[in-house]
């Protein structure tokens, strides 16, 4: 491995500074006698030791087993029973000489089983989860002896990642508590390209068709949407266009549209203070617009009960002209299924303002969302499982789980890490999600540093490559950071926010149909502060000021 190559990347990436990673990237094997040498480590300089790495990293080997709980990813399950059959933590095996049990609990009852092991204190070694949706905050798990407080565990065990976080500060800010503490590994987004992963598609080849530029302004998306239900751009003499498809979730997602209001369907913030986007006037206005197209035919008026097939089906039978998506799952799987349709082409536009150079906000995710592998209060041994996981952080480690075995599933082509037909032509068939799942775990998460050059080849086409530029122009300014929540905010506010969404959720449906007349929106306003929004406000409110207090 060209350790240059490897240094030079936080020179072309300020949001990543994946170079943190790096500069330590021989330091985690130790010197413990089990562990193999620097040529059987794959990737090279496994066994390898920094000088500064400091004693205490050296007392502690890798631990001989650990009981690892973490959801199993769909790519994963296609293929494959569990993770230990990724190449990725076979190499970790063969490096470490840890033998690691997955416990992976049912698909669909992931939440269900994960609060169940929480309240019973059964738990496993380690625990690899969305800890923001936990029904308790880390904080409180602590206490309650059920994870622990890693900070001191990290300072002496996992050079690697303390040297990602000493670096980053802002890194380590969100991995931190409010009241100080570091309860996991994190799973942390190396570059702002990969924070951004939704937004509007439209069909490319119909806007040729007709003669139009890409929307910029909300106005401009009438016209086009106008232009796709009279043009007739499929060319099949009907008038069987549906011009825009959506659901309330991709709006909660994304913001598209009601962002160009400068307001979110939830909570957002606007000079620190937070706000809940649904009570402010301006979606009354965001309303009104939808519910005029929705009246003029410019949405799919079977938007509110339109599944995934159904909407595959509408894409694929050419009719639907604009949507939500991911580059992925939408813009490159719809462009491989109409491969038979030469000309079918989609693009993914800017988000909208009210008017040119206006204010637009979009998809956006923070490189730390609470995604991450906790430890467990009941391990044996801790420091030999924060010393294993920060083996992820280092250079061997970041090209194993981000890229899988050089010389199989990639090659370095100009110091460039260079997927092979493996992963993007891969021999039995598979999807390019499906290949790369078994070998590492770039296309979902884990307690690594994900790379963008996993990103830059996963979207193999221009338009991939062209939305994700797009969207990525938009303002996330107004969106909250990773927040915390006491245990008597969480326990307060978690029936309010349940309540007001599903009746939020309801309303908004009824006002785009026109069930419910515009003239009303003040009585849904009234609804929801008797619903006790406010208190579900000042506990957010109190968490942002939290947060922005943290060091």
């Amino acid at each position: 491995m060209d350790m240059n190559n490897w240094k030079s990347l936080s020179r072309t990436s300020v949001g990543i500074m994946i170079t943190a990673l790096l500069v330590v990237g021989c330091n985690t094997s130790g010197t413990a006698p089990e562990e193999p040498a620097a040529e059987n480590a794959g990737t090279g300089g496994a066994g390898q030791t920094d000088a500064n790495q400091g004693d205490a990293a050296e007392e502690v080997g890798y631990p001989s087993e650990i009981t690892y709980w973490v959801q199993l990813n769909p790519n994963v399950a296609a293929t494959m029973k569990d993770y230990g059959e990724i190449a990725a933590y076979k190499k970790v095996a063969e490096i470490t000489g840890t033998k690691v049990t997955f416990q992976h609990p049912p698909v669909g009852q992931e939440k269900d089983q994960f609060n169940l092991m929480i309240a019973s204190g059964e738990l496993p070694d380690v625990i690899e989860y969305p800890w923001a949706t936990a029904p308790k905050g880390a904080d409180s798990l602590i206490k309650e002896g059920r994870i622990l407080r890693l900070n001191e565990l990290i300072a002496e065990h996992a050079p690697n990642l303390t040297k990602v976080l000493d670096e980053n500060p802002e890194y380590r800010k969100m991995v931190t508590t409010d009241e100080g503490n570091i309860y996991v590994m994190p799973f942390i987004m190396g570059d702002p390209s990969l924070s951004v992963v939704h937004g509007p598609i439209v069909r490319e080849d119909w806007l040729k068709k007709l003669g139009l530029e890409q929307p910029t302004t909300i106005a401009e998306w009438e016209a086009m949407l106008t232009a796709f239900r009279d043009g007739d751009p499929n060319g099949n003499g009907q008038k069987d266009e549906i011009p825009f498809l959506f659901s309330i979730n991709d709006i909660d997602l994304d913001h598209l549209f009601v962002g160009a209001w400068g307001i979110t369907q939830d909570f957002y913030q606007e000079n620190g203070t937070v706000k809940y986007g649904p009570i402010q006037p301006e979606f009354k206005e965001y309303l009104a617009t939808l519910a005029k197209w929705f009246g003029e035919g410019l949405i799919d008026p079977d938007f509110a009960t339109t599944d995934g097939k159904l909407k595959d089906a509408k894409v694929t039978g050419n009719q639907l002209g604009a949507f939500t998506g991911y580059p992925g799952s939408s813009i490159g799987r719809y462009i491989d299924l109409m491969k038979e349709n030469p000309e079918f082409s989609l693009v993914g536009p800017t988000y909208p303002a009210l008017e040119e150079s206006g204010y637009a906000m979009g998809n956006y995710s923070y490189p730390f969302s609470g995604i991450g592998a906790a430890v467990s209060a009941t391990a044996d041994n801790p420091e030999q499982i924060v010393k294993w996981l920060d083996y992820k952080y280092s250079e061997e480690g970041h090209f194993l789980f981000n890229f899988g075995i050089e010389g199989e599933s990639y090659t370095m082509v100009d110091g460039y890490p260079t997927y092979t037909d493996a992963i993007l032509k891969n021999p039995d068939g598979l999807p390019i999600t499906q290949a790369m799942a078994k070998y590492f775990t770039a296309n979902w998460s884990g307690p690594f540093i994900q790379d963008k050059r996993y990103m830059e080849q996963y979207y193999q086409l221009d338009q991939q490559k062209q939305a994700n530029k797009n969207w990525s122009q938009a303002d996330h300014s107004k969106q909250l950071p990773p927040l915390t929540l006491t245990a008597d905010e969480s326990s307060k506010t978690a029936s309010i926010m349940n309540d007001v969404k599903t009746y939020r959720d309801e309303m908004i449906n009824r006002f785009i149909m026109g069930a419910e007349p515009i003239d009303n929106f003040d009585k849904f306003v009234s609804t929801i502060e008797s619903m006790g929004i406010q208190e579900a406000i000042a506990a957010r409110q109190a968490a942002l000021e939290r947060y922005n207090a943290r060091k």
